[in-house]
């Protein structure tokens, strides 16, 4: 398959946006407190979303996306914000960046307020004080997993850097390098889905495709928007480098990746594949990796376009996926499209025209 061009691949990102800004399925019964399909809901995948659709602003200046993005956090705060976690932390990513697009009072006091909790309210795991990976109903005693990173940590440190906190962008650097230290299997150059912190063990001990793929574009974005000292951004890199160089080991001929990264017999996964092709253009576009890693990320494009439909809904996209105890666990998760798939392939789409 040849490389779309940039008005297609243009055209097909605003076709998965307006996608995802309509999501809902209600003829699927989901286990979770809060839907994780419904784009009316405040919770991390919706979040992701979010994030997916101002990148696809910021290079468009589509005021559509801009007023789309604006009402749903007017509508949310109206209806009332959800018990603050790690995985509600999610939205507030998008929220610094539309805070400085609108100059909404009311944002900015969000943002300050939830990062404040972050630093001083959330529960910490492990003599490291690693962030307790928290969700909508349970406190997770003593977890860190990966998703955190993207949930929360890339927040803190971009409303750290918009608003003069230092320390907040130094502690969500130091949050990586401890989940790093905890969770990447330097055996395999892959990470790990979770950790626990307290008693020790790494649960399942599996490596996840979408996990992943959260620390392949979620580092990319955190050198993004600051500056970790020296020693720290070059353990952070070189984790990431050792992912890369496993990743590109991995790589199915369709250009995408299994869900559970190093077991063949799992299916292929859209979402992870999407972020981490979007992790390897970026970084290669931000000079952290060589040209072996774009020509991943453009292999990944092409497996990820295949996987979207006339409708621009993204097929192939696991469900929500908690930490399991074998690999039978992830390969059972279910598959459709899901807010953070259509994001995670909207960001490749974007980072593919940014490196047109």
């Amino acid at each position: 398959m040849s490389r779309p061009s940039p008005p297609e691949l243009e055209e097909l990102a605003f076709s998965v946006a307006r996608r995802m800004m309509s999501l809902r399925d209600p003829s699927f019964a989901e286990p979770f407190p809060v839907s994780l399909v419904d784009m009316g809901q405040w919770e991390w995948p919706q979040g992701v979303g979010l994030y997916g659709i101002y990148r696809l602003y910021r290079r468009s200046r589509d005021e559509c996306l801009l007023s789309f993005l604006d009402r749903w956090y007017e509508e949310r705060l109206a209806s009332g914000l959800p018990e603050r976690n790690v995985n509600t932390s999610s939205p507030l990513l998008t929220l610094v960046d539309l805070y400085r697009e609108t100059g909404k009072a009311g944002y900015r006091e969000l943002c300050l307020d939830w990062g404040g909790w972050l630093m001083d309210g959330l529960p910490r795991a492990g003599e490291e004080g690693l962030f307790q990976h928290t969700i909508t109903g349970s406190l997770n005693e003593g977890q860190a997993l990966i998703d955190t990173l993207f949930m929360a940590c890339l927040f803190l440190a971009k409303a750290g850097a918009e608003f003069g906190r230092p320390e907040w962008v130094e502690e969500s650097a130091r949050q990586f390098l401890v989940h790093v230290r905890r969770l990447f299997d330097p055996g395999s150059g892959l990470f790990f889905h979770g950790c626990d912190a307290v008693r020790g063990g790494n649960y399942g001990a599996v490596r996840w495709g979408r996990g992943n793929a959260w620390y392949a574009c979620g580092l990319a974005e955190l050198l993004e928007v600051a500056q970790p000292s020296p020693a720290c951004r070059e353990e952070l890199l070189a984790a990431w480098r050792a992912q890369a160089a496993a990743l590109l080991r991995l790589q199915d001929g369709s250009g995408l990746w299994h869900t559970v990264l190093d077991d063949p017999g799992s299916y292929l996964e859209t979402s992870a594949s999407a972020g981490i092709g979007y992790g390897m253009l970026k970084g290669s576009r931000l000079g952290l990796g060589g040209p072996e890693l774009r020509a991943a990320g453009e292999r990944a494009l092409a497996g990820v376009v295949a996987r979207i439909d006339g409708e621009g809904s993204v097929q192939g996209v696991s469900y929500g996926t908690p930490v399991g105890m074998d690999a039978a666990f992830y390969k059972s998760i279910p598959r459709r499209p899901m807010t953070y798939g259509q994001a995670l392939a909207l960001l490749l789409l974007v980072e593919a025209l940014e490196g047109s």
